[in-house]
């Protein structure tokens, strides 16, 4: 069973990957890269600053670093204990690969999809309740981890496990966010109830 949905993730990697043009390939190599996405992570935090204290912001700050940690640490003692092999360095499908970057480090799973999708879930449950389309930031993390389909630096799998993973630590880190915020006696800028 475990073989037949590795040999499908390979199969699936392959036909994405193989769905690039040369043409979108500096897109896509931008888009990878986590520092191109600050005018985003600007727009957000001024969000959040327009609406939570100042303390609050702190807080969050400090939550939203302690999770990245934790996925990071997470992340990286999953992918040396299974140790997969990136597509672009599987002998099996890299010469059927479209190559434009390689990556020395295992493949399984995806700390881009982890971190992206975690940091969304946790910053979506803030604002929710202020902004009515913030939704609209889950575009974030779905378009970052296709960029390592696109690459061939990451399975299928790799990415679909790193968001449930991630998903789940940023729920966790919203809640403990939320228990801080009622611990201290924080409130939003509007002065409605504690936090959460």
């Amino acid at each position: 069973m475990l073989d037949t949905l590795v040999q499908l993730d390979k199969e699936l990697l392959v036909y994405l990957n193989n769905l690039g043009m040369s043409f979108w390939d500096p897109f896509w190599l931008y888009i990878t890269k986590q520092l191109n996405w600050w005018p985003l992570f600007l727009v957000v935090f001024y969000a959040l600053y327009k609406k939570i204290s100042l303390k609050q912001l702190l807080l969050l700050v400090i939550v939203l670093a302690l999770f990245f940690v934790f996925t990071d640490q997470m992340t990286n003692l999953v992918k040396n204990t299974v140790q997969r092999l990136r597509p672009v360095n599987d002998p099996e499908i890299n010469e059927l690969l479209r190559i434009n970057i390689t990556r020395k480090s295992w493949s399984f799973f995806s700390g881009h999809a982890s971190n992206s999708s975690g940091a969304i879930v946790f910053i979506f449950m803030v604002l929710r309740k202020y902004y009515k389309h913030t939704f609209w930031l889950f575009l974030f993390p779905l378009i970052f981890a296709y960029s390592r389909i696109y690459l061939a630096l990451h399975f299928p799998g790799d990415i679909i496990c790193g968001y449930i993973f991630g998903c789940m630590s940023g729920y966790l880190f919203y809640k403990i966010f939320v228990y801080a915020n009622k611990r201290y006696h924080l409130v939003d800028k509007q002065k409605k109830n504690v936090f959460g």
